[in-house]
């Protein structure tokens, strides 16, 4: 189970779409909502970002 929602409850909690608790007797693996998929997409932002300027800069394009 990947979640990647992100809510904040009426007591500053932030959580996940799933309930946590539920889902984990269910799923064999459960990412955690803070601390679960947000590295991966920051990672994968700058990668993609990183990709585009050596592709908007590529010497052989002009």
């Amino acid at each position: 189970m990947i979640d990647v929602g992100i809510n904040r409850l009426e007591n500053g909690k932030v959580v996940g779409d799933v309930v946590f608790e539920d889902a984990a007797k269910h799923a064999s693996y459960i990412t955690p909502v803070p601390g679960g998929v947000g590295p991966m997409t920051v990672a994968t932002l700058i990668e993609n970002t990183l990709q585009a300027c050596v592709e908007y800069h590529d010497p052989q394009d002009e």
